[in-house]
């Protein structure tokens, strides 16, 4: 008899839930340990609140030397610099140059920073300063002061991992949740694709809308969990790369593809680049699908898109 098994747990920061269908408790068990050990192996190289991880090294370096790093890590790098080839820098792994302290987004923020400051960091962030030698297996940021930061493909990068990990164990059907960010493959243990709901941006345990999903992975990107007002405006924890700003005009983006980590890092730049560019970019990238809602609640989907 299949039956699911989930389990909660903290990590990367948020919180995950690993489910796994299986017809042996036991060996269920073991499979979830074994994803979270590999989710907090992707914390420990991706982490910059270590001082030893590779990324941390990588930002100590900057304008100095290049950094040899593993080879996941390079690959990540590279991938994080073709997804901002492709969304025109609005996905941008250096923004970590933007300095955290300009936006800390608790409820004490009551003005909008300096922007002559925001400008003078604005400088740092370009992913085109992120020399790549693959023979020597380097990374090199070419300004004094450039950080990078996964933030923004973290939580896919390690739900994707351990999606495959999972699978090589012989898991034929299960969910890696990522605080939101989820794979999915397979299907529920009574044989039933799994129904995935769409947070309504104005009550997050309230979904608009439900899809039925498998082999898939969705990340949401909403301005509904972290934000401020100031002078009656509200603005969501997404920075622009561009401008140094957060985002204001929407509320929400769910991003549908077959890849976590890329679901995860396209939900960014979408909900910063424009309703119709955004859409314009989506609609011509094969297997990548997705719903915007703006400030007025008008829905806008991709054109494969069909809402329950």
């Amino acid at each position: 008899m299949l039956k699911e098994f989930k389990r909660p747990q903290k990590l990367m920061g948020n919180a995950f839930e690993i489910t796994v269908v299986g017809n042996d408790e036991k060996k269920a068990q073991n499979h979830i340990d074994a994803a979270i050990d590999e989710i907090r192996r992707i914390e420990k190289l991706l982490t910059t609140f270590s001082d030893e991880s590779q990324t941390s090294l990588i930002n100590k370096n900057a304008g100095i030397q290049p950094v040899e790093v593993d080879l996941e890590i390079f690959d990540l790098i590279e991938r994080s610099m073709r997804i901002s080839a492709v969304t025109d820098g609005y996905f941008d792994i250096s923004y970590g140059g933007i300095d955290k302290s300009f936006w800390n987004f608790d409820r004490e923020m009551k003005k909008l920073p300096d922007p002559e400051l925001i400008k003078e960091h604005l400088k740092l962030v370009n992913y085109r300063n992120i020399i790549l030698d693959r023979a020597r297996q380097t990374v090199f940021l070419k300004e004094k002061g450039m950080r990078i930061g996964f933030g923004g493909i973290g939580k896919g990068y390690a739900a994707e991992m351990a999606k495959r990990l999972l699978q090589k164990r012989d898991v034929t059907s299960g969910i890696v949740n990522a605080s939101g960010d989820l794979t999915a493959w397979g299907n529920q243990a009574d044989g039933k694709s799994w129904t995935i709901g769409i947070a309504d941006p104005d009550n997050a345990g309230q979904p608009f809308s439900y899809m039925n999903i498998t082999d898939m992975a969705i990340a949401t990107s909403g301005n509904y969990e972290k934000f401020v007002i100031i002078n009656g405006k509200r603005y969501s924890h997404t920075i622009n790369p561009k401008t140094g700003m957060p985002v204001s005009g929407v509320k929400s983006v769910t991003i549908f593809c077959p890849n976590a980590e890329i679901a995860d890092a396209m939900a960014t730049p979408v909900s910063i680049m424009g309703i119709d560019a955004a859409l314009n970019m989506i609609n011509q990238i094969n297997h990548l699908e997705c719903i915007i809602i703006d400030d007025q609640d008008k829905l806008y989907s991709s054109q494969n898109i069909n809402l329950q």
